[in-house]
């Protein structure tokens, strides 16, 4: 998949997420296999950005690329210099964000609220796209509700604004996250447009990523919330999509490794106070259907120093392996829709 000048290594995108894909997970879902990953969203108001959370988020340049950086906000020249300043930071990629269903953006009418007025949305395109030289690309939904379903007239503006790729996230604002995304309305849109089209929504297995890729005829996946805890998605989904089968599932050791590297940034990036909090939710999505993960989470989450936390995972780690040589991290429940067969499991642990 072409972005501008960048050819992707493959059309897995990680999507941007709030309070998730900061530097260390989206450097771990770029090690395991995703062609692209985007940064958690910058607010487009710069006067803001010496608060300690925007301060983590800056700078770009140290990244390995294409570095792409999604921004938010309302107001075209406010967009505009946000662009110019995170691309002077090292940003190589400027993603719009249109998507965000979140109550507190959309108060300031900003993420999906922007799709309600379609001449706003020409005017913000236009002005970053003019402001900076870097590609830039957007996310939307489908439509603000839906009764206001207008993904198609907003594709097309995007692409006569020089948007040079669109993420469709297959739910209205007022869905959220509720229901079922609507590859019906990605793929009419895929059709609309010469500019690449990524999927979005649901996308919460290698044969559903497979299946979502033929039924729409989008250019690339993006996969959001089924990365949290299985950044191995995006191994398991290239490994599928070339092959027509699942890989095993992780070894213990090679997951324990992941984690505590992912685990040691954390720390490093945030200092410890911060990086110990942050490491609580992750440890929690990586355990959740581990054996003993509820046990180890409610002892994980009184530990208060970085070095507890280590030991903690190392020791779990090391009991884990007294019983299985590979771990559950990366099971799939699939429907008989995905595979035409029923429901399928990945990666059996072993005895």
């Amino acid at each position: 998949m072409q972005i501008g000048p960048y050819t992707l290594d493959n059309p897995l995108v990680l999507a941007p997420m709030a309070g998730v894909t900061d530097r260390p997970f989206r450097q771990l879902c770029r090690d395991l296999g995703a062609g692209l990953v985007v940064s958690e969203m910058v607010t487009a108001d710069t006067r803001l950005w010496q608060s300690r959370k925007s301060r983590t988020r800056l700078p770009h340049a140290d990244e390995p690329g294409p570095v792409s950086v999604q921004i938010a906000g309302a107001d075209p020249a406010m967009l505009a210099d946000a662009a110019r300043a995170n691309v002077d930071l090292g940003a190589q990629i400027i993603d719009i964000n249109m998507g965000c269903p979140a109550k507190k953006v959309c108060r300031k009418a900003a993420g999906s609220a922007l799709l309600r007025d379609e001449a706003l949305v020409a005017d913000i395109l236009q002005a970053v796209v003019r402001a900076v030289t870097v590609p830039v690309t957007l996310k939307i939904r489908t439509g603000w509700s839906p009764d206001e379903r207008n993904a198609l007239t907003i594709a097309r503006i995007a692409e006569d604004a020089g948007i040079q790729a669109l993420a469709v996230h297959g739910r209205t604002r007022a869905c959220r996250f509720n229901g079922h995304a609507e590859y019906d309305t990605i793929a009419r849109v895929a059709a609309a447009v010469r500019i690449p089209v990524l999927a979005n929504g649901d996308i919460d297995s290698p044969e559903k990523a497979k299946r979502v890729l033929e039924t729409t005829g989008a250019s690339g996946i993006m996969i959001g919330r089924a990365a949290q805890g299985n950044p191995w998605i995006f191994r398991d989904t290239l490994h599928y999509l070339a092959h027509g089968e699942l890989p095993p599932s992780p070894e213990v050791g090679d997951a324990a490794h992941r984690v505590l590297g992912h685990l040691g940034a954390l720390h490093q990036l945030y200092g410890e106070d911060a990086g110990v909090r942050i490491a609580r939710k992750h440890l929690g999505w990586y355990t959740q259907s581990l054996p003993g993960g509820e046990t180890f989470r409610q002892g994980f989450n009184r530990l208060d120093s970085a070095a507890a936390q280590r030991h903690a995972i190392e020791q779990y780690f090391h009991n884990l392996e007294q019983h299985t040589d590979r771990i559950p991290i990366g099971q799939y429940r699939v429907s008989a829709a995905d595979t035409g067969e029923g429901v399928a499991q990945h990666g059996d642990m072993a005895a």
